[in-house]
């Protein structure tokens, strides 16, 4: 098989999540453990931090990949969902797994993977193991697929580990009530590991400080150490400055980011509490070092899809902006942003609390609906039935290209586009 076949083998045989949901999700790690051990235990051959919370986990790996890379190490980096390629999933120091080692792993393991019936997660996370473990990386920054306790990354090596926030997303897999999807996250603190809390949110802190006892883990709340004072948006280079607070006295002194979002105040704080423990735990990571990382974040790690400037005249955002927490997030950004009218190119996919979104965007904006090329997506024109139900107007463009194209044309330039609603939405124009 060359790559294209092999992609082709892998999406029609493997069930995939990011394509067709439930159906690909699997409660339990027993898959995963065989397919590891026919293959040697991969993933035991390297340390990892691993990375879960309902949003911005992205972002910190990415950030905390950056910063290690400009430190000298040889850093892996797993993430997932990919925007564009398959590849964008599993990267050394920024560069995308080879074509050809995708093609061999996938030729050798057939017979494996034919017999244990993985999910296309579960394969992924182990080719991604076995590329890692084969290219002698120093340190993997490894994020979460879904929740935590039953994810396939819960077989790493761990020394760190890392909880961005909770919000309401998965629910059908992860629990109704906020302690519930804490509780699922919680499942990748391991015994005696350090546990870095993204947010002290009240409704689950305990949930997260009683298991960390339990484990005997040190926990530290990365907003609770870490502040970003004096920001501001640099239009010119799309770019924001920030300076650093730790402890409430000067830490890091204008700093610069290529992720401009005001939503990255959080992750950044996460992404620094994670890079200031690492050398406790034998990773020397310089002050120039954070600086660097952070400032290159994008170019060194190929990150996509955070509040990105995809044109100009009008000004045309993409974001990956998908539940409710994501969207007011979302909608916090757009009140400092300043335009005339507002276009909103919008899908969703059709497992999501759809009603719970669409109460919550502006009815004054111009939405052009639309869906993308994923099973999971959420039909045009029934996004446009439930929408006008919940006082938002719009016409209907079911292909999210020729969507935006339509906003371009029809927006002056004072306007302002946002395309998202759904990952897979931003994907197709990022």
């Amino acid at each position: 098989m060359n790559y294209k076949q092999t992609l082709d083998y892998i999406y029609a045989n493997l069930p995939m999540f990011q394509r067709i949901g439930a159906a690909a999700y699997k409660a339990d790690l027993s898959t995963t453990i065989r397919l590891c051990e026919r293959l040697n235990n991969p993933q035991l051959a390297f340390p990892s931090v691993h990375i879960a919370g309902t949003n911005g986990k992205g972002s910190v790996s990415h950030l905390t990949a950056s910063v290690l890379m400009e430190s000298g190490y040889k850093v892996g980096l797993f993430t997932s969902p990919h925007m564009k390629d398959y590849r964008e999933r599993i990267r050394i120091n920024g560069q995308m797994i080879p074509e050809d080692w995708v093609v061999k792993f996938v030729n050798r393991n057939k017979e494996n993977f034919e017999e244990l019936r993985p999910s296309f997660f579960e394969m992924t996370y182990v080719l991604a193991c076995s590329w890692f473990a084969e290219q002698k990386v120093d340190i993997v920054v490894m994020e979460t697929g879904m929740g935590g306790r039953l994810d396939s990354t819960n077989t790493c090596r761990s020394i760190l580990s890392v909880i961005t926030n909770i919000a309401f997303d998965h629910m059908q897999f992860l629990g109704s009530t906020l302690p519930a999807i804490a509780a699922e996250k919680a499942g990748i603190i391991r015994h005696g590991v350090p546990v870095i809390i993204g947010q002290r949110q009240s409704d689950v802190f305990s949930v997260f400080n009683q298991k960390a006892s339990d484990l005997e883990s040190t926990l530290e709340v990365a907003e609770d150490r870490y502040s970003i004072i004096d920001w501001k948006y640099l239009q010119d280079s799309n770019e924001v400055s920030f300076s650093i607070l730790k402890d409430s006295a000067p830490f890091l002194n204008t700093l610069t980011c290529e992720l401009t979002g005001v939503y990255q105040k959080k992750n950044l704080c996460t992404a620094i509490s994670v890079c200031e423990r690492l050398p406790e735990i034998g990773f020397v990571i310089s002050a120039e070092s954070f600086r660097r990382g952070i400032s290159r974040v994008v170019s060194n790690t190929g990150i996509k899809g955070r509040w990105q400037r995809i044109g100009v005249d009008p000004v045309t955002i993409a974001d990956t902006g998908h539940n409710e927490d994501g969207i007011r997030q979302v909608l916090e950004q757009l009140k400092l942003m300043k335009y005339e009218k507002l276009w909103w190119v919008l899908g969703m996919v059709n497992d999501k609390d759809i009603n719970t979104v669409l109460r919550m965007l502006p009815e004054d904006a111009n939405y052009i609906f639309c869906q993308a090329s994923v099973p999971r997506a959420l039909d045009a024109f029934e996004l446009e039935r439930i929408a006008s139900l919940n006082g938002l107007k719009g016409i209907v463009i079911p292909d999210v290209s020729k969507a935006t194209s339509q906003a371009r044309k029809n927006a002056s330039k004072r306007d302002l586009i946002l395309v998202g609603g759904s990952t897979f939405v931003a994907a197709e124009v990022v």
